[in-house]
C-alpha cells in the first residue's frame, strides 16, 4: 500500500511542478495580455485546467486535480489560491458522483462550467458590463474555447503518458470482480 502511495504522490509531484513550470509562462503572459487588451487573456483560461485534467485523466483517483492544482500552486507562490480554484473545477464533475465513474464527459462538462462562470466572477477586472453585446459574448466564446481546447490538450497527454506505461502503479486499479467456485 504505501508503494501505491508513494508513486501516486510523485506522479502528482511531477504533474504538478510541470504544471508550474508552465504556469509561470501563462501568468506571465496573461498579465501582459490583460494589460494591453484585457478580454483577450481570457484566451489562456484553458492553460490553468491542463495540470489538473493531465492528473485526474493519468490516475483517475480522488483529489488528484486539487493535489496537483497545490503543487502547481506552490511552485508560482503568489497564485496558489488561482491554481487551486482551477483544479477544483477540472475535479468538481467526479466529486458530484463521489468518483463512482470517469467518463469524458466529465472533463469537458468542468471545463465548460467553469468557462461559464470565469467571465462573470472577473467582471470588475474585465470590466465585463461595460462592453457592448458582441464583445461580452467573445469573452465568454473565447474563455470556453481555451477551457475546452486545455481540457482536450489535457486529455491527450495523459492518455499518451497512460499508453507509455507511466504511473502505472499510481492509477486507480477498478475492483476485481472474482467468479464464483463452482
Amino acid at each position: 500500500m504505501s508503494r501505491l502511495a508513494t508513486s501516486y504522490l510523485l506522479t502528482c509531484a511531477a504533474i504538478g511542478v510541470a504544471g508550474g513550470v508552465l504556469l509561470w509562462g501563462a501568468t506571465s503572459l496573461s498579465t501582459v495580455l490583460f494589460a494591453v487588451a484585457g478580454p483577450i487573456s481570457a484566451g489562456l483560461a484553458g492553460i490553468w485546467l491542463l495540470p489538473a485534467v493531465v492528473a485526474l485523466r493519468l490516475l483517475e483517483r480522488p483529489l488528484a486535480g486539487i493535489l496537483v492544482g497545490l503543487i502547481s500552486g506552490l511552485v508560482v507562490f503568489p497564485y496558489l489560491f488561482t491554481n487551486l480554484w482551477w483544479a477544483f473545477f477540472a475535479e468538481l464533475p467526479f466529486l458530484i458522483v463521489l468518483y463512482r465513474f470517469w467518463k469524458t464527459w466529465q472533463y469537458f462538462a468542468g471545463a465548460t462550467f467553469v468557462a461559464l462562470i470565469y467571465p462573470v466572477l472577473a467582471a470588475v477586472s474585465f470590466n465585463l458590463w461595460e462592453m457592448t453585446l458582441p464583445v461580452q459574448i467573445g469573452l465568454f466564446a473565447l474563455t470556453l474555447a481555451s477551457c475546452l481546447g486545455g481540457t482536450w490538450l489535457g486529455i491527450i497527454i495523459a492518455d499518451r503518458l497512460k499508453a507509455a506505461g507511466v504511473a502505472k502503479l499510481a492509477r486507480r486499479r477498478p475492483k476485481s470482480v472474482v467468479a464464483p467456485d463452482a
